[in-house]
């Protein structure tokens, strides 16, 4: 009987699986021991090339935040001397004080129009000034520009203190008393001075620092641990205006070598790995302790910086969504952040009637094609409209990617207030003038018709006199008698006559010549002013105007006051209507028979009450507070001039329809022809 298999047996594994399963766990183990220290080898040049970038980045900040503190006590000064408010001993004592403040200072000058020293930090005027080329070119930009310009760095004489080859780099603030030029502050950079005396020393042991131009000539160097090997390096461009200065670090660290004995090396690794880990993460948190101070300072400083301003900031992403806005945009809106960010439109503070303006707005610029400047109005919670300026521009990362865009809020209330005011002013004004023109006109003729009248009565009454003595003693009525009153009278009247027919020629003077013009022609003459008053509204204006219809035998002139008139009036009277009543229409049609076309501006407005109605086309009768009254009555008058009628009636879709016709201008026999055709 034969035996059972055994385990062991029947897991038996053939001949080379036995050799291959090994040899893959061997190669799995040598391939994960050569690979642990390349890795660490590559995340340790990682590491250290962020770091590099890191602490290149707060040098580069510190070596501008010092110049920009030599600029500003520079400026200070340059208002103080252009004021003449310090003297020259005043001016040496500040500059003394500066060079003492910034030792980077090699020297500070005062100078006149004409390039004399009227005051220097030295003890000393100096006898002769050589400023190179470069000096010389930053200091007509800077007088040009009206704003500190720096010189390229180059060699200058004149400095004993300094070492033989030294680069040497000039300030020059200008000073201007208005718009007068009255001298400039010339300050002296030695540039090795902003290496030694702004780079830390625990810096200057790990790297070399160099401060280069656009040509990668080395202006300063500093290397307190030796030179650079060129492994791990970094440039920053000093930005500083009118000179370019590059800073350049370069390690003197070398790239992390493998150790010899990967076996040995990995246990080595595996028994400090514990020690390693503390020793990493106490490092890792003393770095991240020291960059989260120097991110809570300029986090501060970008608070300050943006709680100060009166321009409203707004960033979207590409979706629309707002990730940004500064308190400035929220004191604007109405709205706090919290009920801003994350949003998606429409937005909270969009006016109700132009969320279709908006929307489009936003479309274009989701597409890529916003529009950079344009006007419109927020709302505020409580209801309150706000007219503000827009610009918008794309927002792009460090990579040059966009990632959104970012709009600037201006608040132009005031101006639009101001406009508004100046408008109605000279409204007031010009209707002052036409009532004073009417005045005089009336006060002319009443006084030169008094004396006819008076003269015409007087005859009249002694005739009367004549004939009723006759009467009472019945005696006859001699004509003879009478002629000359009546005469006389006659002659008084003819005169009266003479006086209103010289005052209808003066009026007739000033009355415009017909012409033969198209509606079409008339309304677009009008139309950057009747789309200005609709956008205030919200109004959408619709045009029924026939391709055919023939052109107008009138002044085109008063036809315009007329139809602007007429569009203020209609957009005005929806105001307080629904968003989507809020349509203008103007139609225009043409009366054969008549020989007229028919122009109608239809709202839908509250109407006109009954009365209103009544009293509408009375002269100074008006239902605007700020308003003459004698509107419609110009109107009315100017349409009669043309022989038309204007009139008014009720819209049966609520609101009112003014209509006045126009006598058409006579065809021509092509256009006759034409029509026929």
């Amino acid at each position: 009987m034969p035996t059972p298999p055994t385990l062991a047996r029947r897991f038996k594994l053939s001949s080379p699986m036995r050799w291959l399963l090994p040899v893959i766990l061997l190669l799995l183990f040598l391939s994960i021991l050569f690979w642990l220290p390349w890795q660490a080898r590559q995340m340790e040049s990682n590491e250290r090339q962020e770091q590099l970038i890191a602490d290149t980045l707060w040098v580069e900040q510190t070596i501008r935040f010092q110049l920009a503190r030599n600029e500003e006590s520079l400026f200070n000064l340059g208002v103080d001397i252009a004021s003449a408010s310090l003297g020259a001993e005043k001016v040496h004592e500040r500059l003394q004080q500066m060079l003492r403040n910034g030792r980077e200072l090699q020297r500070v000058l005062w100078l006149d129009t004409s390039g004399k020293v009227l005051a220097s930090s030295d003890s000393n005027l100096p006898h002769a000034l050589a400023f190179s080329p470069a000096s010389l070119t930053a200091a007509d930009n800077a007088r040009r520009l009206h704003r500190g310009q720096y010189a390229q760095p180059s060699q200058q004489t004149g400095f004993p203190d300094t070492p033989p080859g030294a680069m040497l780099m000039d300030y020059h603030q200008p000073l201007f008393d208005g718009q007068r030029y009255v001298g400039s502050l010339v300050a002296t950079y030695q540039i090795s001075s902003l290496l030694d005396e702004m780079v830390p020393w625990w810096f200057a042991q790990d790297n070399q620092i160099s401060l280069i131009d656009r040509d990668d000539k080395v202006l300063a160097r500093r290397a307190a641990a030796g030179p650079g090997h060129g492994v791990y390096t970094h440039k920053r461009a000093l930005d500083v205006p009118g000179a370019t200065i590059i800073l350049f670090t370069d390690s003197v660290k070398s790239q992390p070598k493998l150790l010899p004995n990967l076996l040995v090396g990995s246990v080595i690794a595996l028994s400090l790995g514990l020690l390693w880990s503390l020793l990493a993460l106490w490092r890792h948190i003393s770095r991240r302790l020291v960059a989260e101070g120097a991110l809570r300072q300029q986090m501060l400083f970008r608070t300050a910086m943006e709680n100060s301003l009166v321009t409203g900031m707004r960033a979207r992403d590409l979706e629309g969504r707002v990730t940004y806005v500064n308190p400035a945009f929220c004191q604007i809106v109405g709205f706090p952040a919290e009920e801003i960010l994350g949003r998606l439109p429409p937005m909270p503070y969009w006016v109700p009637e132009a969320l279709e303006e908006y929307q489009q707005r936003f479309v274009k610029a989701l597409a890529g094609n916003p529009t950079p400047q344009f006007e419109t109005y927020f709302q505020r919670p409580d209801g309150t409209r706000v007219a503000v300026l827009i610009f918008e521009a794309p927002l792009v990362d460090k990579n040059g990617k966009q990632t959104g865009w970012m709009g600037s809020v201006l608040d132009i209330s005031d101006r639009k207030r101001v406009e508004e005011l100046n408008r109605q002013q000279q409204e007031k004004l010009q209707t002052s003038s036409r009532l004073a023109t009417m005045g005089e006109l009336a006060s002319m003729l009443a006084h030169e018709l008094n004396q006819p009248l008076a003269a015409i009565s007087s005859y009249t009454t002694g005739a009367l006199n004549l004939i009723r003595r006759a009467i009472e003693h019945d005696a006859p009525i001699d004509p003879n008698t009478l002629r000359p009153a009546l005469e006389q009278a006659g002659a008084q009247a003819q005169r009266a006559g003479q006086i209103i027919r010289s005052v209808h020629d003066f009026v007739r003077k000033s009355e415009p010549q017909r012409q033969d013009s198209a509606i079409r022609t008339l309304i677009d003459g009008i139309r950057a002013l009747i789309d200005l008053q609709a956008r205030k509204y919200y109004v959408t204006i619709q045009e029924e105007l026939p391709p055919d219809l023939p052109l107008l035998r009138a002044d085109p002139v008063m036809i315009e006051q007329v139809l602007l008139n007429l569009t203020r009036n209609a957009i005005e009277a929806m105001q307080d209507a629904a968003p989507g009543r809020r349509i203008m229409r103007l139609r225009a049609s043409h009366d054969a028979q008549q020989g007229m076309v028919t122009v109608d501006v239809i709202d839908h407005g509250h109407g006109i009450a009954q009365d209103v109605a009544e009293r509408l086309f009375s002269p100074f009768f008006s239902t605007k507070s700020e308003g003459m009254g004698m509107g419609l009555n110009i109107c009315r008058t100017a349409i009669e001039f043309h022989g038309g009628a204007l009139t008014f009636g009720a819209n049966p879709a609520g609101g009112t329809i003014f209509t006045f016709s126009v006598p058409a201008a006579p065809r021509t026999q092509h256009q006759a022809l034409t029509d026929n055709q």
